[in-house]
């Protein structure tokens, strides 16, 4: 039976571990209603602090043998990822407080193309004519998602800060395939999601925010977001040792067509330039799967599926070893 299963994966047009982080874009679009409710009863900083400790927690649990052996690699990934996650989800929600979801959403999807910007910057790494490719149509199709008063911004505190997020979410993403099989995955899930949830816990002062009176309405969100953190973390971590980040980015542009479709079982409508923004990004993430190659004898190059040979971390930034991520 196990055989027959992994016969039928391998003919799939996404390896496993495509597929999983397809799995968790769907998730993430799952939570923007209820983390939305819950802003209406918690700051945005407690709440970041009550939804990643949990999740630390949580993973704890599941890999409380491996804590006696952590390393210095261990704690090096888990802390910088661990930070850039903070800041990421902190600034994004702070901007939200004063900027409306659709300005929000198109400048976050700026993470897009800063992935494989920032490689290109850091490592050095020209990215494939395939992938830009594929960025541009998803990046574009992320811009009819957010609708036609996304093209009108102002810069602002909140557009500034939601800016200065999606820069954290691309250094997030790096930094996950940067240390993608040189950590231990149990031991870096723990440390990411800890450190994440403290940072957002000690901000609170700082920038005036108090705890919130008790509620069920955000301590419910936050507990459930948890466990859904965990289980995103532990599959970046797992998935990224063999999905590169710039890959990893275009699938992970599939989550706001998630927001919207459960978007619009909670009430919402999609109008026609959204919908032509979502087969955009799924236009990208398939386009992004081609490669450029010539047939033995042929002068000019032609397309050829790359589903089953995934780029590697390695492969996408040139010095950055294989070895361990937004949720």
């Amino acid at each position: 039976m196990l055989h027959i299963v992994r016969a039928r994966l391998h003919r799939l047009p996404f390896t496993p571990p495509e597929l999983s982080l397809i799995v968790i874009t769907v998730v993430w679009g799952s939570t923007f209603v209820v983390i939305a409710k819950a802003m209406a009863y918690s700051g945005p900083l407690f709440f970041i602090a009550v939804r990643f400790l949990a999740a630390a927690a949580i993973a704890a649990v599941v890999f409380h043998r491996t804590l006696s052996t952590i390393t210095r690699t261990d704690l090096v990934a888990g802390i910088s990822i661990g930070v850039t996650m903070t800041i990421g989800y902190g600034l994004q929600t702070y901007g939200l407080q004063t900027v409306d979801a659709s300005t929000s959403a198109f400048i976050t999807a700026l993470y897009v193309p800063l992935v494989p910007l920032l490689m290109w910057a850091v490592f050095r790494k020209t990215p494939k004519v395939m992938t830009l490719l594929g960025i541009g149509l998803a990046f574009i199709g992320l811009v009819l998602l957010a609708g036609p008063s996304a093209a009108g911004i102002h810069l602002g505190h909140g557009e500034i800060a939601t800016l200065l997020g999606a820069v954290a979410m691309a250094a997030e993403i790096i930094l996950i395939g940067s240390f993608a099989g040189k950590a231990n995955l149990g031991r870096v899930t723990i440390i990411q999601l800890f450190v994440a949830g403290s940072v957002a816990l000690v901000a609170m002062p700082v920038v005036g925010e108090s705890v919130p009176a008790f509620s069920w309405w955000w301590l419910g969100p936050a507990l459930a977001m948890g466990a859904a953190s965990c289980l995103i973390q532990l599959t970046m971590n797992w998935a990224q040792r063999t999905v590169s980040p710039t890959r990893a980015t275009i699938i992970y542009t599939g989550e706001p067509v998630w927001g919207a479709i459960f978007g619009r079982l909670a009430g919402d409508r999609l109008g026609p330039l959204a919908l032509v923004g979502a087969a955009l990004i799924i236009a990208g993430v398939l386009v992004s799967e081609l490669k450029l190659r010539r047939k033995p004898g042929a002068q000019s190059p032609v397309l050829d599926g790359a589903m089953h040979n995934p780029v590697t971390v390695a492969e996408s930034a040139a010095p950055v070893p294989q070895s361990v991520g937004r949720a």
